[in-house]
């Protein structure tokens, strides 16, 4: 009898939890069936994640022209995952069409622009607390908090109206749910494209001081370089992903926190946040892997042969706790353990634009939230958390909290 194939996602198992089984059960590289019966391979070690990013452009390509079931009719029209990996953007680009569109992109994220935007970060924060506060002693942290703040600094940043924005996260939650239907995945992706073309007019009549309006005039001036195409998949790319893993990326931080009291007593003495985002980027990144590389022709990988065309699936959340890499005690929670390398924003030509910010917004929703709230404690058993259902990324969908009491002049 046939053995059947590796399955990812696993029904009642967290995404980041099968990854780094496969590596301690299966392997570093391991033959895996995506959903909808769709043949890919996984990395799951620190060693192999490396090796793969470490040759994008060259043994691997990011551009799904290149991934062979997706183009000859193998894997139906409406596959779920086909908007995730499709479309024309940076994480669809190789060579100079990436570097172009990234350029072009990075002026929103550079380190001088990503810091002058602390104050007005602090300020969102300091207003979501306030509100936080009024709730009442139990809350839900992402409801009131991790999710609004992450979404309100992208959104505010390319200038979609407050009142618009839920909407926008709606759509996102679909089209990175690995449970959602075809039809669903379809509406949800029709919805979201719908409105940024339609967006993108009203802001051509009506500009305002938002990077938006900055890439309409970048492209007026040299309209060769940015397609209307291209201009829409930009924005497609930078308000999901510019807020989803970060919101994420928070959320996983206060239950680290929560559930190493010791760990948080650390960071409040010595101010220690950074060392908290870093240790949550790597034991519990928010995103749990990378889609997708193909190979461009027959590669040769942990002593296995993945043929030409056939997806990689980079598993980030097992090369994070890989004990090969950082010792027995690779998946402790540890703010002491100093600088160590992570890919929670990838590596090479395709690293995340967006890590200073997201790095900064953790940072200040950190310090911020446990120095209003230092005795803020999980309300629920940790196992009773439910996580979102993504291939890609993973955080709690709801965090009930006790706030405790606020600290005098936070």
């Amino acid at each position: 009898m046939a053995i059947p194939p590796l399955q990812i996602p696993v029904p009642g198992e967290r995404t980041s939890e099968t990854i780094r089984r496969y590596r301690d059960e299966n392997g570093p590289v391991v033959p895996i069936e995506l959903p909808g019966k769709v043949d890919a391979w996984i990395v799951t070690s620190y060693d192999m994640v490396n090796e793969v990013l470490a040759n994008d452009g060259t043994l691997y390509s990011k551009n799904p022209r290149n991934f062979t079931a997706l183009n000859d009719g193998t894997i139906p029209p409406d596959w779920p995952l086909r908007q995730l990996i499709g479309g024309d953007h940076l994480l669809t680009k190789d060579g100079a069409d990436h570097r172009r569109l990234r350029g072009l992109i990075n002026r929103a994220f550079t380190p001088g622009h990503v810091r002058a935007l602390a104050s007005r970060i602090k300020e969102m924060t300091d207003e979501l607390l306030d509100r936080l506060a009024a709730e009442g002693d139990v809350v839900d942290l992402v409801r009131y908090f991790t999710e609004p703040l992450p979404v309100n600094v992208i959104c505010e940043l390319f200038g979609v109206p407050e009142q618009e924005r839920q909407q926008l996260r709606e759509w996102s939650n679909v089209i990175l749910s690995h449970t959602a239907t075809p039809a669903e995945a379809v509406a949800a992706g029709d919805g979201i494209l719908g409105y940024l073309s339609a967006f993108i007019q009203r802001k051509r009549g009506e500009p305002g001081d938002d990077l938006t309006t900055g890439l309409i005039r970048a492209q007026e001036d040299d309209g060769d370089r940015l397609s209307d195409e291209e201009m829409l998949w930009i924005l497609w790319l930078v308000l999901i992903a510019g807020h989803e893993s970060t919101l994420h990326l928070i959320a996983n931080a206060v239950l680290a926190l929560c559930t190493h009291p010791g760990q948080l007593a650390l960071a409040l003495r010595d101010d220690a946040w950074d060392q908290v985002v870093e240790q949550s980027l790597r034991t519990r990144s928010s995103v749990v892997s990378i889609m997708f590389r193909y190979p461009v022709a027959d590669v040769r990988l942990g002593g296995v042969t993945i043929p030409a065309g056939v997806p990689v699936l980079v598993g980030v959340a097992g090369a994070g706790t890989d004990p090969a890499k950082f010792g027995g005690d690779a998946a402790r929670f540890d703010i002491s353990r100093g600088q160590e390398t992570h890919f929670a924003f990838g590596r090479g030509p395709h690293f995340c634009l967006g890590a200073p910010l997201a790095r900064l917004e953790a940072r200040i929703a950190l310090s911020s939230l446990f120095g209003r709230f230092p005795g803020l404690r999980l309300a629920v058993a940790e196992d009773e958390i439910v996580y979102s259902s993504s291939l890609i990324t993973e955080g709690p969908v709801a965090l009930p909290v006790a706030l405790g009491p606020a600290k005098i002049g936070g």
